[in-house]
């Protein structure tokens, strides 16, 4: 009988532990966390305009009381792409963003596996994704505020980070190209925040695996460079709308000053009780296992100088995310722009995740014959230690049409309303077009998420009232000829209004693509398809030589 290779039975214990605390997943309705509830309403219409064929969904029609919102021009995709899989093949969407929840939770953990096996062994790469699943903050993610992207980015850090290795490698993987190309392209798509604070840490890798033996490898670090890059590429059709047209909306405002008062005391990180409170009083413990494999690679630092340059940049890149998160870290936040739009200080952990989910890896790869017994005791630790974690607070059941109808929310706080707008409209509208002067009949035609058709009868000049907010993309088309539209109006604020010559017209309300959404678009199309035409050509030229 053919022997399985540990490396494969170790790879499906990851995957059986990483099932455990999903379990309670298996009770019927939704999970009540911060989030979970919107994430459902979002994929509903994401999922509506994605049926419609609209390839990339920019427009929620039926979010902010139905008035339509373009929270999806800002919103992480992947997640909702996945959710839109799992519906289209028959689950609802409730179960849809609770399988979201679970793959990610569990492909994480063998991703984490996948790269450290292939750098230090079995039994770090054990310890390393254990310590990755098994983390407070992952829970926290999961059970308490529903953050489906930032779990799903949970994902890609470590793709890309064997992608890179690999690359480093001489008879480096005909995937590490696409490791970390695409992996950096799914990391961008699936969590804005996150991808800004992962990406530093697969440069200074890739900084690391150049400079490993001595001397600076510039092919490799410009393999590197051009591989992430073409991750920006790839996913430019989401990212450039997202930061250039970001000034439309209420963003900077909203979210100017969150951070004040949300830092986090240094006590926390060692010990802060499990709750399902508010953002404020939710635990920031880093865990039992996570605190023990920190102190363990302080001390194995100072005894092993080959692993010293790997081990010393990790707890530097610990103590940085840990430092961030607190008050220590008070002008930074309020001079530097960009650190505000992460919204709460303690959004870090992410980072503190990573590093510590290393460090286990690390002192594993330094205890020589002692590996198994060191990665066992790490991974009961961590699961004993989380074990009270791995559950909801309560469950809610709801009617699908609760999330595919008109939804009273935008669904975030306001940030990505309209800056000409209001930032929730808070009522219903009575009708899709309404007359607001002189006289007119209206029909309604057909309606999508994206265009609106009626048919209008005149008998004198009027002024219509079309009820969704105005983004740069919407227009009014009166018998084929684009219009003139108002959305500035103190009494319609935000809405688009405009005027109708007397007699019958065929009006449309159509939204499309501006010049910098299609010109994103293509950069990803065109990028892509030249990417898959040179790797797929590299091995003919390889073999003609």
């Amino acid at each position: 009988m053919k022997q399985i290779p540990l490396r494969r039975l170790i790879g499906w214990l990851v995957v059986i532990l990483s099932l455990l605390p999903l379990l309670d997943l298996l009770h019927p309705g939704l999970p009540v966390t911060h989030d979970g509830q919107d994430h459902v309403a979002r994929i509903a219409n994401f999922y509506q305009s994605l049926s419609e064929g609209n390839i990339v969904p920019r427009w929620a029609a039926n979010l902010n009381w139905g008035y339509g919102h373009p929270i999806l021009m800002f919103l992480y995709p992947l997640p909702s792409y996945v959710a839109s899989l799992f519906h289209f093949i028959g689950f609802s969407f409730v179960d849809s963003t609770k399988l979201v929840f679970a793959a990610a939770f569990s492909v994480s953990m063998l991703a984490m596996y996948w790269w450290v096996l292939e750098a230090w062994g079995v039994w770090p790469a054990f310890a390393a994704a254990v310590l990755y699943g098994f983390a407070p903050y992952r829970f926290v993610d999961l059970y308490v505020r529903g953050a489906i992207g930032e779990h799903m980015a949970y994902v890609f850090l470590p793709v890309i980070l064997w992608g890179l290795f690999t690359l480093s490698q001489k008879n480096s993987s005909r995937w590490a190209p696409y490791a970390v190309s695409l992996g950096t392209t799914l990391l961008i798509l699936s969590h804005n925040a996150l991808s800004i604070m992962f990406l530093p840490i697969a440069a200074l890798y890739a900084l690391y695996l150049g400079v490993l033996d001595g001397r600076v490898r510039i092919m490799f670090l410009l393999q590197s460079a051009l591989y992430v890059g073409l991750g920006f590429l790839f996913s430019a059709f989401f990212w450039i709308p997202a930061y250039f047209e970001g000034k439309y909306t209420l963003r900077s405002i909203v979210m100017a000053g969150q951070f004040d008062n949300r830092f986090v005391p240094w006590s926390w990180f060692v010990y802060s009780p499990w709750n399902y409170g508010g953002t404020d009083t939710l635990s920031k413990s880093l865990g039992w296992a996570q605190l023990g494999v920190v102190a363990a690679a302080i001390v194995l630092w100072f005894r092993h100088r080959n692993m010293r340059v790997i081990v010393g940049g990790t707890l530097i890149v610990l103590l940085a995310s840990l430092s961030i998160m607190t008050s220590v870290s008070l002008p930074l936040w309020t001079h530097i722009n960009l650190l505000q739009k992460f919204q709460f200080p303690w959004r870090f952990l992410s980072v503190s995740v990573f590093a510590t989910a290393l460090l286990g890896g690390l002192i594993t790869a330094m205890t020589g014959k002692k590996q198994a017994l060191v990665a066992i005791g790490v991974c009961l630790v961590a699961m004993i230690g989380t074990v009270n974690m791995w559950h909801a607070h309560v469950y809610k059941i709801l009617p699908q049409t609760f999330f595919t109808g008109i939804y009273r929310s935008t669904t975030d706080t306001g940030e990505s309303s309209p800056i000409w707008s209001i930032r929730f409209m808070e009522h219903t509208p009575s009708s899709a077009m309404s007359v607001i002067e002189g006289h007119a009949s209206i029909q309604n035609l057909a309606r999508t998420t994206t265009k609106h058709v009626y048919h209008v009868t005149a008998t004198q000049s009027a002024r219509l009232l079309e009820n969704t907010l105005y983004f740069p993309g919407w227009n009014i088309l009166i018998d084929g000829t684009p219009v003139s539209l108002q959305f500035q109006d103190p009494t319609y604020r935000g809405l688009m209004t405009f005027h109708v010559p007397v007699g019958d017209h065929a009006v449309i309300a159509v939204f499309t693509d501006t010049k910098l959404r299609a010109l994103s678009a293509g950069i990803s199309v065109a990028s892509f398809v030249l990417f898959i035409i040179v790797l797929g050509t590299i091995p003919l030229w390889r073999k003609k030589r």
